[in-house]
């Protein structure tokens, strides 16, 4: 049995890996939102955190009423029980990768976890 997994993605709009990558720690998405438009609902989550990277475009996103701009490199941790809505502008899409883990579940850096040979 081997000790990775590897899969690939296309252009969807949206790209869950749990399933692909047989994740058991985290759950990681790949969104790409067009000019102009944003996710239809608003989240928050009842024990999970997430991280967001933006990969290209401009944005922005709508964290308990506050407006966030987002562009290509920017980072941001929302805490579960924030509300959340993403937006591309209206002038240029926006592609992001979100990483959901649960809040305070880390047990060790990389550092601290890593075994070097």
């Amino acid at each position: 049995m081997k000790n990775y997994t590897k899969t690939s993605i296309g252009n969807e709009g949206r790209v869950e890996l749990h399933d692909a990558l047989g994740l058991t720690g985290a759950e990681v998405s790949i969104n790409a939102l067009p000019a102009g438009a944003g996710v239809p609902f608003v989240h928050s989550h009842k024990e999970n955190e997430e991280i967001y990277g933006i990969l290209s475009g401009h944005g922005k996103a709508i964290i308990d009423g506050e407006e966030i701009t987002l562009a290509a490199g920017d980072w941001l941790r929302i805490a579960p029980a924030a509300k959340r809505q993403f937006f591309a502008a209206n002038d240029a899409g926006i592609v992001y990768v979100c990483v959901q883990v649960k809040a305070n579940s880390l047990g060790g850096f990389t550092a601290e976890d890593a075994v070097v040979y």
